[in-house]
């Protein structure tokens, strides 16, 4: 008795998303591309990885610097974009636990593997990510952080900052960035408490700051350098 031929099971579709799920999807993926390829490789390589064709990854980003562009912005620019700026300014707390706050925040968005290396690759490649980072970086936080710094040393806060001001703020930032580059990058020993590493970062540059630029004054308030609780 012959049996009878049970019919094949035809394979499952791929679920199809919407076009914006797709398209962050394909942020998302290329996020992960660029992080360890950089940026020399072409779309068809990109698209291979994604599962996709390259007709199809051009009709959601024509051109490789679009897409780029978009994990600029999803990356570097949307997390930002968290109220930080206001927090700085709040004066209704120390400027200490202003900064401690700040900085526990932004090295919980940067502080990873995939962030560093794509920001390091769009450096080694000249890319405008860079510089536009930077850029974004001086204006809506370090320049603030040298403003609230001068408030508290009884200077003008919205007096015309110094270029030395501002680069004591860089050399202050860069080094608690170049912390997560020693420890997610190069994989070197770093201290293990980052709360400790920040609030060591703030007391030395308030104090520094505060020897540096504010005027020995009876009447102007010291900062506050003290550990942050």
């Amino acid at each position: 008795m012959s049996r009878k031929a049970l019919p094949r099971r035809s394979k499952g579709k791929q679920r199809r998303l919407a076009p914006d799920d797709r398209r962050q999807e394909f942020v998302a993926k290329a996020t992960e591309f660029f992080s360890e390829h950089g940026f020399a490789g072409g779309t068809r390589a990109l698209a291979r990885r994604l599962g996709v064709t390259q007709p199809l990854l051009y009709r959601y980003f024509p051109s490789k610097d679009e897409l780029i562009r978009e994990v600029y912005r999803t990356v570097y620019l949307d997390p930002l974009d968290t109220g930080w700026e206001q927090l700085l300014a709040d004066r209704s707390k120390p400027l200490c636990d202003r900064l401690q706050e700040f900085y526990r925040a932004y090295t919980d968005v940067i502080f990873t593997r995939k962030w560093l290396r794509i920001y390091l690759y769009s450096g080694l490649k000249g890319l405008d990510i860079n510089r536009r980072y930077v850029a974004v970086v001086r204006d809506k936080i370090l320049m603030r952080i040298v403003r609230e710094c001068r408030y508290e040393a009884g200077l003008p806060a919205q007096g015309r900052l110094t270029a030395s001001e501002i680069e004591l703020a860089w050399v202050f930032h860069s080094g608690i960035f170049y912390y997560g580059v020693r420890k997610y990058i190069y994989e070197a020993p770093v201290l293990d408490d980052k709360e400790r590493m920040i609030r060591d970062a703030i007391a030395a540059f308030l104090a520094g700051y505060q020897k540096v630029f504010a005027r020995p004054s009876a009447t102007a308030p010291r900062m506050r350098v003290g550990a942050a609780e």
